[in-house]
């Protein structure tokens, strides 16, 4: 046998290994970092206030019915349903509303009266004041008296004036309808509009009963 080296060559043992990540000489791992992506733990979202919940539901409502109107023009008119498609193209408006809700509140509150008056606005110059669609500013003025706080009545206000001002641009006409309808088509399309109006008053007063302002 050959006597035991003793040289420190032997002797020594080597280092261990680090593990991969670690830095320093705490032994701690750390995330793996990417030239391009970063992975960050993303913080819960805080909840909408209860009044700019109500606000999102009307939204989703109103942008859920859309689709819906022209199946009633349909069925219960007869005429006028390739017109009534029209009333859809504000529809992503709604929808985006409700989106956008979570980022900008307020502006999401200011925004639905005055979408749904220029909504409003639209399908009457459509339709024709005949078909009732005008009752669709009595909505609009509920949710301007409703979709806000005590400290924003200047823009609650503004938003009163607005609709005010719409319906006398009904009242002064918006010249010829796009569709031209029939007295019985209009009687039609006039109990039409004025039961979905009540609906959705109904539901709006039903959905901010409570909601603290």
């Amino acid at each position: 046998m050959h006597p035991a080296d003793t040289s420190p060559a032997f002797n020594e043992r080597p280092a261990p290994l680090k593990p991969v990540g670690a830095s320093g000489s705490s032994g701690r791992q750390t995330a793996p970092r990417f030239p391009f992506f970063t992975f960050r733990s993303s913080a819960p979202r805080p909840p909408l206030d209860p009044l700019t919940q109500a606000t999102v539901t009307v939204c989703w409502v109103v942008a859920a019915n859309k689709p819906l109107y022209p199946l009633y023009v349909w069925w219960l008119v007869g005429s006028g349903t390739v017109a009534s498609l029209a009333t859809m193209l504000t529809m992503p408006l709604f929808a985006a509303i409700a989106l956008l809700a979570r980022r900008f509140p307020f502006a999401a509150r200011l925004a639905l009266p005055l979408i749904g008056t220029l909504d409003t606005l639209f399908e009457t110059k459509l339709f024709g004041a005949a078909s009732g669609t005008a009752l669709f500013l009595a909505a609009c003025a509920m949710l301007a008296a409703l979709g806000f706080r005590w400290t924003e009545k200047w823009w609650q206000r503004a938003s009163a004036i607005l609709i005010f001002l719409a319906y006398l641009a009904v009242r002064g006409g918006l010249g010829t309808p796009l569709h031209v309808w029939n007295a019985d088509e209009l009687a039609s399309l006039f109990e039409i509009n004025a039961f979905a109006v009540a609906c959705l008053m109904a539901f709006i007063a039903l959905r901010y009963a409570g909601v603290k302002r």
